[in-house]
């Protein structure tokens, strides 16, 4: 049966996730979890959807309990949202139905690598545009037969921000993916009542703590979403999922004082980082970008086999890095303590 994949998935890397250790006992600070435990709602919810016989039946395919209370927090009409299995399924779905095969794909560099894998799944060209020192971006370097351009804002590894404004002017279809929006001082819905190929993605899986359940979400003009609904998967959102969702956004407060207390932590964490020697960029996500004068591929090596679990990455052209995710103010001492007796 291998004789008969595509040339195009054979030829895949493939996007490497961060590492999910199977045993307990790590800190975990490598794949932007939220450290704190989600609303107590979802889990009332969770018990909720769990009697009667509502896992016997098939979900609401559109979502709609989520799309109404969605389209409620952020003052857009339900029909401008589309659901999806976290927001990469979202992205999925957007390249799916916006890239012809051939068609070109534009995203910048160093940023989220699924860009490029989900390029070559759909047989399409891709095109890296570069940050500048200022970590901001320039729609003249846009070639203009771009079928999208991707831009993760705020972006990682950096957790910078682009400005709202370059992004307001960007040329042709713009995908807008702000899994990281709750944490940065500002976001991007503003844009969608000014033009209409503007899509934002956002996910459930970090400021809301259910990287566990799987929901994202796309909103577009409603135009758009009736086709997108054309091409996602019948039922890709379960039940529990749907219910979980609906209860965390509901549950704004305590949202909100989660992200709270991981922005205080991230600024000590920054601070910390800087006195022993790293380079830390301003963070508007709930991680922060580090690299050092010296080596940082045997601190990432000799962490985790201390069992503290960071990511360290390296892009070609660019150079290498370490991503740390904000944890409890408890994982982050001792995390520093570690790098303390290291460097």
């Amino acid at each position: 049966m291998t004789d008969f994949i595509r040339p195009q998935v054979r030829a895949l890397t493939g996007y490497t996730p961060g590492e999910q250790p199977r045993d307990d006992g790590f800190i975990k600070l490598n794949t932007n979890e939220n450290p704190y435990p989600p609303s107590p709602r979802v889990f009332e919810a969770i018990r909720a959807a769990l009697t009667g016989d509502k896992l016997r039946k098939y979900p609401d395919p559109l979502g709609t309990a989520f799309r109404e209370t969605a389209g409620r927090i952020l003052n857009v009409p339900p029909e401008a949202i589309l659901i999806g299995n976290g927001s990469d399924d979202a992205l999925t779905i957007l390249t799916r139905t916006l890239v012809p095969e051939g068609g070109l794909v534009v995203f910048p560099t160093p940023s989220y690598l699924l860009y490029r894998t989900l390029a070559e799944i759909q047989g399409a060209r891709w095109r890296t545009i570069p940050f500048d020192a200022a970590w901001q971006l320039h729609a003249d370097e846009v070639p203009r037969e771009a079928a999208v351009t991707f831009v993760a804002n705020p972006n990682s590894p950096s957790g910078t921000l682009v400005h709202r404004e370059i992004l307001a002017d960007w040329p042709g279809p713009l995908v807008v993916d702000e899994a990281y929006a709750d944490f940065a001082d500002e976001n991007c819905l503003g844009l969608l009542s000014r033009r209409s190929d503007v899509v934002i993605t956002r996910s459930l899986s970090k400021s809301y703590s259910l990287a566990g359940i799987r929901l994202g979400f796309a909103v577009a003009d409603p135009d758009l979403v009736r086709h997108l609904v054309k091409v996602k998967d019948s039922y890709n959102c379960d039940v529990l999922s749907l219910a979980a969702a609906v209860a965390a956004l509901e549950d704004q407060s305590h949202m909100r004082a989660n992200v709270a207390r991981i922005r205080a932590t991230r600024q000590r964490l920054t601070e910390a980082l800087r006195r022993l020697g790293f380079e830390v960029t301003e963070s508007q996500a709930n991680f922060v970008w580090a690299r050092h004068a010296l080596p940082v591929k045997p601190l990432y090596e000799e962490l985790k086999r201390r069992r503290i679990l960071i990511r360290y990455m390296e892009y070609p052209g660019y150079g290498d890095g370490l991503r740390i995710s904000v944890g409890t103010d408890a994982e982050i001492d001792c995390l520093l303590d570690h790098l303390q007796s290291m460097i």
